[in-house]
């Protein structure tokens, strides 16, 4: 991303969302959700119960050119090389057979045998500008199919994420997907038709997608379920960003996770972290192999620092979208009732959408 970019504000606290049902193909003519240039985070769903959380991702778009002396090569970008969006040109990726799509990624969600699906969201988001201008009225609508399917369409159903500024036109939209994804169950999700521009710019073309999925299984421990989604800039200088969960009940020595998704976040540019802290007690900074405590938006899709389930395609270095999966149990040694998510952003400031957080609870 270039450092033209003007970014501003930091993450806000608790704004009430509606929440509605997955909007069919019949419904196209329904009017799209209003659009807010800053959506603070707040809480989509919540549960305990036996079971927990999974999550699909895929980037929709790669690099297809290097257009920078100092870039490291595509096929080095796709095996996870450092490399910023801003020093490629970016074409769509498309693994689908269908002449009527212009982009389409598939990803395996793994929602474990004989599971009920309780919730299901999908998330998708990208840069509207870049080599082109696309037209923000396509921004809810993506075309999904469920494994062994045929494509249906998706519309967003609650308010978008929306912002323009002198290098970008970034948002955000989402869906409640929860009957498509209790109907479609495991295997490879394809999503198509993401509204993302192409071609070379300084700040560059990214954009993706992410499907979160909750789900009950009576074989698995008792756990907190929490989604918040949003959509925030954050850049360096410009304030911390945090997140508050509360009435967790986590027992010492509890197991956790969270996941984050994030948008332009560039692989080999510092300054960007994630510390959790649990009750009144120490900072715990947040990484693993694959995302340093001071690069964690760097453009991958990992779970504790690996690649767990399949992609078409499988870029490590995914060039502006992020969608990790961390080990929060760290933060959980002396348990806890509430956990304070912090972020800073990096010098080149990149965008958050949505935070998702599982724990032990107890019995």
């Amino acid at each position: 991303m270039g450092s033209s970019r003007r970014i501003l504000g930091a993450l806000g606290l608790l704004s009430c969302l509606a929440l509605s049902g997955y909007v069919p193909t019949a419904a196209a003519a329904v009017p799209a959700p209003r659009e807010l240039p800053r959506v603070p985070f707040a809480q989509r769903y919540q549960a305990v119960q036996h079971g927990g959380l999974v999550r699909a991702s895929n980037a929709g778009i790669g690099c297809r050119r290097e257009e920078s002396p100092r870039a490291a090569s595509c096929a080095e970008v796709e095996r996870g090389a450092a490399g910023v969006n801003g020093d490629y040109e970016m074409f769509y990726s498309e693994v689908d057979e269908d002449p009527d799509t212009y982009n389409s990624t598939r990803a395996e969600l793994k929602v474990p045998q004989g599971a009920k699906v309780s919730y299901a969201r999908l998330y998708w988001g990208g840069n509207l500008r870049v080599g082109e201008q696309k037209p923000p009225e396509d921004n809810g609508r993506v075309l999904v199919a469920e494994p062994g399917g045929a494509y249906k369409e998706v519309l967003a159903d609650t308010v978008m994420g929306h912002r323009t500024d002198a290098g970008s036109d970034a948002y955000q939209a989402s869906a409640d997907v929860t009957p498509l994804v209790r109907r479609g169950g495991a295997g490879m999700w394809t999503v198509a038709q993401v509204n993302i521009a192409m071609g070379h710019s300084e700040v560059g073309a990214w954009g993706g997608w992410t499907l979160v999925v909750a789900y009950e299984d009576p074989r698995e421990p008792v756990r907190r379920i929490s989604l918040w989604d949003g959509f925030e800039a954050l850049a360096a200088r410009a304030g911390d960003g945090t997140v508050e969960l509360t009435g967790l009940d986590a027992p010492p020595g509890a197991a956790g996770r969270v996941g984050v998704v994030g948008y332009d976040g560039d692989r080999g540019v510092l300054g960007d972290s994630l510390g959790v802290t649990a009750d009144s007690g120490r900072r715990v900074n947040l990484s693993d192999a694959e995302n340093p405590f001071n690069d964690v938006m760097n453009s991958t899709i990992t779970d504790f620092g690996h690649q767990s389930f399949v992609r078409q395609p499988e870029h490590m270095n995914n060039l502006g979208y992020d969608a990790d999966v961390f080990d929060l149990s760290p933060a959980l040694s002396g348990g806890a009732r509430s956990l304070s998510f912090r972020f800073t952003g990096e010098s080149q400031g990149h965008f958050l959408g949505v935070l998702f957080v599982q724990t032990d609870a107890r019995r």
